[in-house]
């Protein structure tokens, strides 16, 4: 995700320069070499505050494409050194101590921004859209996938990120707005179908946790109804919710030779193995809001498809998860985000501009307005 974001921010202004720092300074070279000359690797460990201090400093916007651990110490780092910063998420404990430094970022005249990526990120920019474009709203409804082009047999699925954050949003409790307050309900519940244009087709979508991180918490009492659910292709809740009611997924301690690991390790190592074939990938999210405007009952629906980009070798998982975040680090640099402290995309990233930046990067966001007569 952090190299595509660094080609994002490269190949869309030839004239800035993108320094890209990892801790393996063969890993930094080797992308920093595919991407193009305005690429300058250097070897960094994030754990090093006053290294990462010297690094920052005279630098326009920080991109945070590491764990989700040190992003709180990262986005004081920056702040420190004068400079933006934006990640990509993960953890909402770790987000909320970052929004904990707003009042220290808005008197630096600095702006952090966590929970970039696609969901949360990109989906909850799109919901807020549609949610301002409408008088009252009744319901939001956020669906997200990555997907296999090729899926196939038993789960019909292929990792396209971390297996561990794979597990949490099946196995932990997902948070939804029920009758205008936030509500704890269990994940792999509520399944539905949904319908794609082809070749994609009919598609399943099912509750699963920390897809929109803080938005019920901002939307408590001003919409009735707000929930988030994982796309996959029919079939493949059913037969995962079996293993983890089997306690595939449990800490419950296993003996695997002379060595004793949970259930969870055990798991999460088959499906490294079993669900790592290579297909190139797709991405589908839509964000619908219900309401009324001007007294019409109305629907706003935000739609994207995505797919592997054969040209930069890029999945569309990387595109639609590091671009928006690169955008955003645009924005921060080119005054587009005025606002000052450490707010939420969905509080601060201007909708229809992040429509248009990703249309130049391929990825089409299309919108719907549908009336319905009383």
């Amino acid at each position: 995700m952090g190299s595509a974001a660094a080609y994002d921010l490269a190949t869309t202004d030839s004239a800035c320069e993108v320094v890209l720092a990892d801790i393996d300074p063969v890993a930094s070279e080797r992308s920093a070499s595919a991407i193009g000359h305005n690429v300058r690797p250097i070897c960094l460990d994030v754990n090093n505050t006053d290294d990462c201090f010297a690094v920052f400093s005279g630098t326009s916007v920080v991109v945070s494409a590491v764990s989700y651990r040190v992003n709180y110490v990262v986005a004081r780092t920056a702040m420190r050194a004068g400079a933006h910063m934006v990640d990509m998420g993960g953890n909402n404990e770790i987000v909320r101590q970052e929004l904990s430094l707003n009042a220290e970022a808005e008197s630096r005249g600095i702006t952090v921004v966590p929970n970039a990526g696609l969901a949360p990120g990109l989906i909850n920019v799109l919901a807020i859209t549609g949610y301002r474009e409408l008088d009252t709203v009744e319901a939001i409804h956020l669906r997200v996938g990555g997907l296999p082009r090729h899926p196939r047999p038993p789960l019909n699925y292929q990792i396209v990120f971390s297996v561990e954050g794979l597990i949490n949003e099946y196995v932990e409790k997902a948070i939804v707005l029920r009758n205008g307050q936030v509500t704890e309900i269990d994940s792999m519940g509520d399944l539905e179908e949904i319908s794609f244009p082809a070749p994609l087709g009919t598609l399943e979508a099912f509750t699963t946790s920390g897809g929109i991180s803080f938005l019920p918490d901002l939307l408590q009492g001003k919409v009735n109804t707000l929930d988030y659910k994982t796309i996959r292709y029919p079939g493949h809740c059913e037969k995962f919710k079996t293993l983890l009611d089997l306690g595939f997924a449990t800490n419950e301690p296993l003996m695997v030779g002379t060595t004793i690991r949970t259930n969870r390790e055990f798991f999460a190592d088959l499906l490294r193995k079993k669900l790592d074939f290579g297909d190139t990938d797709l991405v589908v999210a839509r964000a619908t809001c219900a309401g009324l405007r001007r007294g019409v009952p109305t629907t706003v629906t935000y739609e994207l498809i995505d797919y592997y980009d054969e040209r930069a070798k890029l999945s569309a998982m990387m595109r639609t998860t590091a671009f928006p975040v690169s955008v955003i680090a645009r924005m921060l640099a080119d005054g587009v985000i005025r606002e000052r402290g450490a707010l939420l995309p969905e509080q601060c990233v201007p909708g229809q501009e992040m429509i248009n930046e990703l249309a130049k990067r391929g990825i089409t966001i299309t919108k719907r307005i549908t009336e319905t007569s009383r």
